[in-house]
């Protein structure tokens, strides 16, 4: 329900039977909404996160050391967090592959992405 008063709201949504024929099962939706996607099982649950453009960072909820082991090898994403959100670790390398950008930021790894370097050859 939306606040009274001016300005712009839209209400938290959950979205239930989304399939590959819906604009937002190929597209991010940034407010409040999520969506919901019915999987047969753990491997068809990590065909359907694949199935992006997209790759920025996932999340995977699970107490079967099977599963998780397949979703972290799996998981086409710069960051894979098991029983817990997406966050960022200044220690940690963060960014995204796909359409979800090139290289990384934070860490060690970060700041070589901000440095030039030069290769000289002499004969």
């Amino acid at each position: 329900m939306a606040p009274e008063g001016p300005g712009w709201f839209y209400p938290p949504t959950v979205l239930t039977g989304v399939g590959p024929e819906m604009r937002l099962y190929a597209e991010e939706a940034f407010g409040p909404v999520a969506a919901v996607y019915r999987a047969e099982d753990a491997h068809d649950a990590l065909r359907i996160a694949n199935d992006t453009t997209f790759g920025l960072s996932s999340a995977v909820w699970t107490q079967d050391p099977a599963d998780e082991a397949l979703f972290v090898a799996g998981l086409q994403a710069g960051a894979v967090f098991v029983n817990g959100m997406s966050i960022s670790y200044p220690e940690l390398p963060f960014g995204g592959v796909k359409d979800s950008g090139v290289g990384r930021e934070l860490s060690a790894e970060g700041i070589r992405e901000f440095c030039n370097l030069k290769s000289v050859w002499k004969a």
